[in-house]
This record gives C-alpha cells, sequence and structure tokens, in this order.
C-alpha cells in the first residue's frame, strides 16, 4: 500500500515561485525571438528585395525551435526521470540564457551573408531544446510539491510564469520598436538578447536551492531508478501520451495570436504600428496572469476537463473574432477582443494543462511523458505560423482562412478532453495507475 508523500512545510511555495520566476525568465528568452522574427529578422537576416519570402522564412526559424523541442524531450524527459526534476531544471535555464545572448551577438546578412540566417537557426534550436525540458520539469516540481487538492493552483504558477516571461518580453520590445529604423536595425534589437546573462544568473540562483520532490524521492528509495523510463512509458501510458499530443495543438493558438496576427497588423495591408500592437499583447499576458490561477483554482473544485475544454473551444471562436478586429483596422476592437481571446478564454486551457497532463502519468514517467507529448504538439503549433503565413495568400490578408485553419487546431485538444480521465480528486502517489493495471514490472538499477 503506498504511502501518501508530503512535501516540507513551505516547500510547495518554494517549488511554485521557483517554477514561476524560472519560466517568466526562460520564456522572456524564447518569445522575444518571437516579436523580433515578426518585426526584426525579415529586414536583418533574409533578403529585402522579396519582403514576403524574407518574412515567410523569418517566421518559419520561429519555429524550427519547435521542431528540435520533440528531440530535446526524449533526452532530458529521460534524464529528468532518472536523475531528478532540479538537475534538468537548472540545465535547461542556462542554455536558454546562453543561446539567446548568443542571437544578439550574431552578424547580419549584410555582414556575411547566408551564413547569419545559419547561426540564427543554430541558436534557435538550442532554444528549443531547452524550453522541451523547462515546463515539463518545472510542471513536474510543482505537481509533486502540491497539496494533492490543490495541485491545479501550484501547477499553474508554472504558466503565469511562461505568460509572464511574454508579457516582460513585450515590454522591452515596446521601447526598442519605438526607435528609428537605423538604430532599431543596427545595434537596438540586440538589447533585449543580451539582457538574456541576468536571465542565467537569478534563474541559476533561485532554482539551486530548490528540493527534490518527495514523490520522486520516495519512488527511487522504493524501486530505485529506473533503467528506461521511455521503454515504460510507451508500453504503459501510449494512450495518455496521444492525449498530451493532442491537446498540445492548443498551443496554436498563442503562437498565431502572437507572431501571425502581429506580423498581419502591422503590414502595409492593415497600417497598425508595430508599438500599439505590442501593446495588444502586453495588455492580454497581463490579464491572463490573473485568470491562469483563477482558472486553475476553479478546476481544482469542478475538474479539469470542463475548465480544459471551454479554453479550447472557446478559443476556436474568439480568433475568428479577433483577426476579423485586426481586419477592420479598429485598433480599439482589436485590443478588447484581444484581450479576451488570449487573456482569459485561452488563459482556461492554458492554466489547467500543467495539472491536466501531469496527473495521466506515475512519478517514475511523469517527466518524460509530459516532455515528449507536450513537445510534439507544442512543434505543430510553433510551425502553425509558417503554415499561417501560406495560408494568409500572397497579400497575407485571408485572415478568414488563418482563423479557420486555427480553430481546426483546436479540434484534437477538445477530444482529448473528452476521451480523458478525471484526476483531480486522484492522490498523487496514485496517479497514473489505471494505466499501469497488467503491466509488466519495468527493469530497475539500485538507485
Amino acid at each position: 500500500m503506498s504511502v501518501p508523500v508530503a512535501a516540507p512545510p513551505g516547500q510547495p511555495k518554494k517549488a511554485a515561485t521557483a517554477a514561476w520566476i524560472g519560466s517568466a525568465l526562460e520564456y522572456y528568452d524564447f518569445f522575444i525571438y518571437g516579436s523580433a522574427a515578426a518585426l526584426i529578422f525579415p529586414e536583418v537576416f533574409f533578403d529585402e528585395s522579396d519582403p514576403a519570402t524574407a518574412t515567410l522564412l523569418s517566421l518559419a526559424t520561429f519555429g524550427v525551435a519547435y521542431a528540435a523541442r520533440p528531440v530535446g524531450a526524449l533526452f532530458l524527459g529521460h534524464f529528468g526521470d532518472k536523475l531528478g526534476r532540479k538537475k534538468i531544471m537548472v540545465f535547461t535555464l542556462i542554455l536558454m540564457g546562453l543561446s539567446t545572448f548568443l542571437i544578439g551577438c550574431l552578424p547580419t546578412r549584410d555582414q556575411v551573408g547566408t551564413l547569419a540566417p545559419v547561426l540564427l537557426v543554430l541558436c534557435r534550436v538550442l532554444q528549443g531544446i531547452s524550453a522541451a525540458g523547462e515546463q515539463a520539469s518545472a510542471n513536474s516540481m510543482s505537481l509533486e510539491h502540491a497539496p494533492p487538492h490543490r495541485r491545479g493552483f501550484f501547477t499553474s504558477f508554472t504558466l503565469s510564469g511562461t505568460q509572464g516571461g511574454q508579457l516582460l518580453a513585450t515590454l522591452v520590445f515596446i521601447p526598442v520598436a519605438a526607435l528609428p529604423d537605423d538604430q532599431l536595425l543596427s545595434w537596438g534589437w540586440r538589447v533585449p538578447f543580451w539582457m538574456s546573462v541576468a536571465v542565467a544568473v537569478v534563474g541559476f540562483v533561485i532554482r539551486r536551492k530548490l528540493e527534490e520532490t518527495p514523490a520522486f524521492a520516495q519512488q527511487t528509495a522504493k524501486e530505485g531508478v529506473v533503467r528506461m523510463p521511455l521503454a515504460i512509458l510507451l508500453r504503459e501510458h501510449w494512450a495518455d501520451v496521444l492525449r498530451v499530443v493532442a491537446g498540445a495543438l492548443i498551443a496554436s493558438v498563442s503562437t498565431i495570436f502572437t507572431v501571425w496576427a502581429l506580423s498581419y497588423a502591422t503590414s502595409d495591408s492593415v497600417g497598425m504600428s508595430r508599438s500599439s500592437m505590442l501593446w495588444v499583447g502586453a495588455l492580454a499576458n497581463l490579464v491572463a496572469l490573473a485568470a491562469i490561477p483563477l482558472w486553475a483554482t476553479l478546476s481544482d473544485r469542478i475538474g479539469r476537463r470542463p475548465v480544459f475544454l471551454v479554453g479550447a473551444a472557446g478559443s476556436a471562436v474568439m480568433m475568428f473574432l479577433y483577426l476579423w478586429a485586426i481586419s477592420t483596422g479598429s485598433y480599439a476592437l482589436t485590443l478588447i477582443l484581444g484581450i479576451v481571446t488570449f487573456g482569459v478564454v485561452y488563459s482556461a486551457a492554458n492554466g489547467v494543462w500543467p495539472s491536466f497532463y501531469g496527473e495521466m502519468f506515475s512519478t517514475r514517467v511523469r517527466l518524460s511523458g509530459m516532455a515528449i507529448g507536450t513537445q510534439i504538439g507544442f512543434a505543430v503549433a510553433g510551425f502553425a505560423v509558417t503554415f499561417a503565413a501560406q495560408i494568409a495568400g500572397p497579400d497575407g490578408d485571408d485572415w478568414s482562412s488563418v482563423a479557420l485553419f486555427t480553430a481546426a487546431l483546436c479540434v484534437p485538444p477538445v477530444i482529448a478532453v473528452l476521451t480523458a480521465r478525471e484526476t483531480h480528486k486522484v492522490p498523487t502517489e496514485h496517479l497514473g495507475e489505471r494505466s499501469q493495471q497488467g503491466a509488466r514490472q519495468p527493469e530497475r538499477v539500485t538507485a
């Protein structure tokens, strides 16, 4: 019989705080790339004689990191379930800070030709590998430290931290985007990337003091270190991995909102200013910071499935309204619908998925399951921006087709939640047990 695991007093709050700050700092790095890919990189790293192609290629480099994330998830998930959550959290933060700083140091196309975009893609791949282990390790850490009846609330700090990082990235880019073009394209765009040095230092100090989770410590003490977490995951939890892959496609709403909609709104066909559109994202993220823990708290009371369903189905509808608002050229309408779409409705799914996905797996494969499942889905979401740029037509203004494409990507998450088990009342030590019934005992080695 399993003995309930309990974190030391104060440790759940400490773990949630570390997850919030670490994710905010990590995703500050990740999202400043998105703003730069939409506003700066087409002119700095690609051929300016063909603006449409340059924009398409720049947005494709944004998706490259998402393509690298499943590969990173295989390795980081494996070692996270063998070595612990803390080591992976520290490693991912350092890797993200270093790769982002290097982007700010890259030579431009005018200086070294085609080598410039090649180096850009290489750094973006490193960002993707880092992000692959970040959320899964932080989610596992906060879930396994949390009181059983408040896992939704405590795990939501990882995602509210992600929104905080996106907000910080947007606020940093607002004054940068307001610089004269000659200063912006020569040195101004580099400043947000150079600031990642502080990200790495602060994050390292915070995370290195965090204790390993009691659930992981108990599992390794009782059963030893799992030799091949991936083999166990695919044998015993394959259906839940597929559900997480499908559910993670909801991130397409975020990438379309953050990158493609920004590029569309500031294009010649609409003509909104860069700074005004960055404020839409900033205010939407500010609202999300409050909405995410509220949705997560609601899920602790009524369950993960209904809250996630509201976010997934509601986002499909709201993206139509948001992109339509941009097409009208009305900034006030765009601002209001942007806040409702991203800050409120999307936050329902965004705030619940850390607990919803994490509770599908047992402790011994939780980090692997979350990392691999989410990163495969996120890979599709990352390239959704590139597909949207193609779907939008040669003039880049077919917003209704992009809205329909985004809504279609919300269908698999709806199916995933309708077929998933409700787990908000399951004790932490019993999570993932149903999918393990009848399974062979895994091969283990002594810790």
